[in-house]
């Protein structure tokens, strides 16, 4: 995977962009701290087909994509409540189990949200499909794509200013090895003689 070209597809199309990007995280931040977090699912299902249309067709961002998929609310929203359990529990034995569960969960589930959207999968099948993508190729560049998505997330969210420009950026590049993913041909399967 070419993460130079991703990266610099993300960081291009965040520039030519700027002020849309920057008012619909700016929105979504919003709405998801005013809501107290209830309705970050949902409007994360509508960041993210907003931004993979710009990746995909160039179409600017509208904060009204936020609000485009509400028939995600419980599923995403009962998803997002069972992992906080699930890594709640693993904090709460050690700090190491949820570190691990986090970890897998990032590894596996990073392509939930936009197959949902964008396939219109059911929760089960998306975190499935998921991790197929997760599989797809060589395993070191999905755990690089990680852990890139996830340092710039983190850098970002250091200062709130920095969200307004890292959010969209690291979404972008997300969103933009999906499309490799997706459009790539799945390996051949090997049978047994």
């Amino acid at each position: 995977m070419d993460f130079k070209r991703h990266i610099e597809n993300a960081w291009n199309l965040t520039l030519n962009n700027i002020v849309a990007l920057i008012l619909l995280t700016l929105v979504f931040v919003g709405v998801s701290l005013l809501s107290l977090f209830i309705m970050f699912p949902v409007v994360l299902a509508g960041y993210t087909q907003s931004l993979l249309l710009l990746v995909r067709n160039g179409r600017e961002p509208r904060v009204q994509d936020l609000f485009s998929h509400m028939n995600l609310f419980l599923p995403l929203l009962g998803f997002c409540v069972v992992v906080s359990i699930v890594i709640l529990i693993g904090f709460s034995m050690f700090v190491l189990p949820g570190l691990l569960i986090t970890v897998a969960v990032t590894f596996c589930c990073i392509y939930v949200v936009p197959l949902m959207t964008d396939k219109e999968m059911n929760v089960m099948d998306a975190v499935k499909e998921s991790y197929a993508l997760s599989r797809r190729g060589e395993i070191v560049d999905h755990v690089v794509l990680v852990i890139i998505f996830l340092a710039i997330t983190m850098i970002g969210g250091t200062v709130f200013i920095g969200v307004l420009f890292t959010q969209p950026l690291a979404m972008l590049f997300l969103l933009s090895t999906y499309e490799e993913r997706l459009n790539a041909t799945p390996p051949p399967v090997h049978q047994q003689p």
